[in-house]
């Protein structure tokens, strides 16, 4: 009976706050749920290692590999090369750090971050840009990583040819099977939720980076350690130091969404020095073995045979035995669903928590995000300049001006207060409401901003100018923030914990 009694005494443990505690903090179910709501500091498990692992499986992807090829292909050497990719990678240590920080003190995602500049309902635009990309490049990198797969599936069963002749809505059948099993694992993995994502990064960052050395040093051993350190129409002078400088900031641009929504991942970080150290190896000194690779695989292939070589995929495939193709086409689809898991399903599913919040959490917008990936037939949208340039190209012009806007306000005017809870309110004496809910001098940063990077980026005749796009963009939207934000009233410094709910929930 004691026993009876005691289990009757005994409170079930509750994960996060209570409906009194919501309701002191007015917070709206429109804006808040376990998803977006802050995470609780106890029992955040985000480690300096768990930050390394993002950029070990990112920054050695394959669409970077592409890039860093490139500048080779432009006539950059190898020391020219490596000086783009550590200009880049000072910049994004120093600006991702920013971001993190973000993430960490107020342990909310980007969607709910952007609140504090753009408004409770203005944060929806820069929600949405961010996850519209992703979506695309989702699909995109899911075909991808599908080619990867038929290539490695025909070495291992040559019978399945036909299937690879046979053709259905622009792709064989052997690639529907290999996109839809690709795109399976995924929605997998990110149904159950962050933490999972964190323990497969964990796991692949190693093996991607044992895998890259492997292959640079198969190839050195080929040339005798003697490499090309350039192709035969090598830049110098004026146009050489233009296109250092231009794939440096382009380097930053390739990670304008991550600068953004950087805090989706930080805001389970253990503590804040997890972040400089995660964030220093990751990426200068991750970035410099990223480019000796490069320069390794470029210089080889080149130095055996004059060509210039696009990706690892292209020395992947030339691998004579089928056991080695096997295991290193393995690494790389390992890779491609590392870099696509955080880099383009996790903006979309909280931009979609945050659009419904009542009626979507963490898995069901991943399930519908990746859904839409589907549908869309991304192998067409690849396959199509116009769609990449302009759409695609467009919306990552817009990044640069988000980000310009939300670090000023963060940084600069509000010197790190920020109220949390009041980014869960729809009262109309809310501290993030402003107008209507939406801050119109943070649009009205964003617009001239956005207009004019978009002009670099896309239009013909400024050319010349387009690698700089993204932080003209930043610059001028921080600019003009900075100069009209408004200043007439105290901002207070409130943490979220009252309403936070555990990383693990």
């Amino acid at each position: 009976m004691r026993n009876t009694e005691t289990a009757a005494t005994v409170k079930p443990t509750r994960l996060g706050p209570s409906p009194d505690q919501l309701a002191a903090h007015r917070i709206s179910p429109r804006f808040y749920n376990a998803d977006l709501a802050p995470a609780r500091k106890e029992g955040r498990s985000w480690t300096a290692y768990s930050v390394f692992t993002l950029w070990a499986n990112d920054v050695h992807s394959l669409g970077n590999y592409g890039f860093a090829l490139g500048l080779f292909a432009l006539g950059l050497g190898a020391w020219q090369i490596l000086v783009a990719l550590l200009v880049g990678a000072a910049l994004l240590f120093f600006l991702l750090t920013l971001s993190g920080f973000m993430g960490y003190k107020t342990g909310v995602p980007y969607p709910v971050m952007s609140r504090i500049s753009f408004g409770i309902h203005g944060a929806q635009l820069a929600a949405s840009v961010r996850g519209i990309v992703a979506i695309a490049w989702f699909g995109i990198q899911t075909y991808l990583a599908s080619s990867v797969l038929n290539v490695l599936l025909l070495t291992l069963f040559p019978g399945l040819q036909p299937w690879a002749d046979a053709e259905f809505l622009g792709l064989s059948g052997l690639g529907w099977f290999s996109f839809t099993l690709l795109w399976i694992v995924q929605v997998i993995i990110v149904s159950c939720g962050m933490e999972m994502i964190r323990r497969y990064e964990a796991i692949a960052g190693p093996i991607i980076l044992v895998t890259f050395l492997a292959l640079a040093i198969w190839m050195l051993i080929r040339v005798d350690f003697s490499i090309a350190w350039s192709t035969d129409d090598a830049l110098s002078g004026w146009e050489m130091w233009m296109h250092i400088l231009g794939g440096g900031s382009l380097w930053v641009a390739i990670y304008g969404t991550f600068v953004l929504n950087f805090s989706d991942f930080t805001r389970a970080a253990k503590k804040k020095g997890s972040i400089v150290v995660g964030n220093f190896w990751g990426i200068p000194v991750n970035m410099l073995v990223f480019g000796l690779v490069v320069i390794s695989l470029a210089g080889a292939q080149y130095k055996i045979d004059g060509t210039v070589i696009t990706s690892p995929a292209d020395i992947v495939q030339s691998i004579g035995n089928p056991i080695l193709l096997a295991l290193a086409s393995l690494s790389l689809l390992l890779l491609t669903v590392a870099v696509n898991l955080m880099a383009n399903f996790v903006a979309p599913t909280y931009a979609l928590t945050n659009l419904f919040p009542r009626h979507l959490n963490f898995r069901r917008a991943a399930i519908i995000s990746a859904i839409i990936g589907f549908v869309i037939l991304p192998w067409n949208l690849y396959d199509s300049p116009v769609v990449i340039v302009y759409f695609l190209g467009g919306l990552g012009a817009l990044l640069g001006p988000l980000f310009g806007v939300i670090m000023v306000d963060y940084w600069v005017i509000r010197k790190t207060r920020v109220n949390v809870p009041q980014l869960y309110t729809d009262a109309g004496d809310g501290e993030y409401f402003y107008h209507r809910g939406v801050n119109w001098r943070a649009i009205g940063a964003f617009i001239p901003a956005s207009a004019i990077s978009l002009v670099f980026a896309l239009v013909p005749a400024f050319v010349g100018l387009s690698e700089f796009s993204w932080f003209s963009g930043a610059a001028i939207a921080a600019l003009i923030y900075f100069v009209i934000a408004r200043r007439d009233f105290t901002f207070r410094e409130v943490d979220g914990e009252e309403i936070a709910v555990p990383t693990h929930h």
